[in-house]
């Protein structure tokens, strides 16, 4: 396995184990080419953004128990889409996110100063 990177170029740190996020539910924001939504970006969720992801289809505060699935709470550390995060972004709703814990693969997606702009204050939430 190689090492991952963050958008900050050091190794990509933890995003969250409670609940255990990431596309391969480790808790981190690895992806990988079956990552097809690339879940790379760390995202402190907010009331208002899990509005908008239920709005624009993506459930994330639902408890889903048959996939493990405790469903998310404001404050909660989830690796989300970069594409959900940038449509977020683009009506004012993206959430802050943590840099250290964000992976690099965003950058082709998203970009860097919007991220840095939404960092969180103390980098983890």
């Amino acid at each position: 396995m190689t090492v991952s990177n963050n958008v900050l170029g050091t190794p990509l740190e933890q995003c969250g184990l409670s609940p255990a996020t990431g596309f391969y539910r480790d808790g981190s924001c690895l992806t990988g080419p079956e990552d097809h939504g690339v879940h790379g970006v760390c995202a402190v969720v907010t009331k208002e953004f899990l509005a908008f992801s239920m709005q624009m289809g993506n459930d994330l505060s639902t408890p889903r128990p048959e996939f493990g699935f405790p469903g998310l709470q404001p404050g909660d550390s989830w690796c989300v889409c970069a594409a959900r995060w940038q449509e977020a972004f683009e009506h004012g709703m993206a959430p802050p996110v943590v840099l250290a814990a964000t992976n690099a693969s965003v950058l082709g997606i998203i970009k860097r100063q919007d991220l840095l702009a939404h960092a969180c204050e103390d980098g983890h939430g």
